[in-house]
């Protein structure tokens, strides 16, 4: 059985894309960069460590197979996580505002025999934010549990110039990376029929 190790409902809705069924592990992992610990090697090895929590969970199950992903905003090498309370996320979007910002989306799947790793990488463009539209912004709520206080997917979509990369990796699910780490074991849209 596929599980899927998050409490993201826009992870949820994204994998229910690939027509997989899969059970939900609801688990909080540390989200601690180390010191001296690259941005990107810090997103794939919190998605390995929320599958690995998630397999833990699931270890009566030997054919479990687990799905953890971690999204984060990177701006000179500051990874950009969930705001801590509103000055936060103001001060998130002031520094994201006219510049280009990278957004790492990392997925692991794993199983009692080993495991299967991705990386997705998204440049996203955001126009100059003045202090009205970043407090309105604020004030609706869609800054908050998300990487970088904002949602791709919301209203947030109007400040984006431009995106190079995928859009669902900054919904927080990289939908190509994840189809195929799924076709490895057999399963979703892209694996190839027996």
């Amino acid at each position: 059985m596929l599980y899927l190790a998050s409490k993201s409902p826009r992870r949820r809705e994204l994998l229910a894309r690939l027509g997989v069924e899969f059970g939900l592990i609801d688990l909080d992992i540390p989200e601690q960069r180390g010191p001296g610990e690259p941005a990107r090697d810090y997103v794939a090895r919190v998605a390995r460590e929320k599958a690995q929590a998630g397999l833990a969970g699931v270890a009566g199950d030997r054919d479990a197979l687990v799905l953890g992903s971690d999204t984060e905003v990177i701006l000179d090498d500051e990874v950009f996580g969930k705001p801590a309370d509103a000055d936060d996320a103001a001060a998130m979007l002031r520094r994201l505002s006219g510049r280009t910002h990278e957004v790492v989306s990392a997925v692991s799947l794993l199983s009692h025999d080993g495991g299967h790793h991705a990386v997705a990488v998204s440049q996203v463009g955001f126009a100059e934010l003045d202090d009205a539209v970043i407090a309105a912004y604020v004030a609706g709520g869609d800054a908050f549990g998300k990487a970088g206080a904002y949602a791709i997917q919301g209203v947030a979509e109007a400040f984006v110039t431009r995106l190079d990369g995928s859009h669902s990796a900054v919904m927080g699910l990289p939908m190509r990376e994840t189809a195929g780490l799924l076709a490895r074991v057999g399963l979703g849209p892209l694996a190839v029929p027996a």
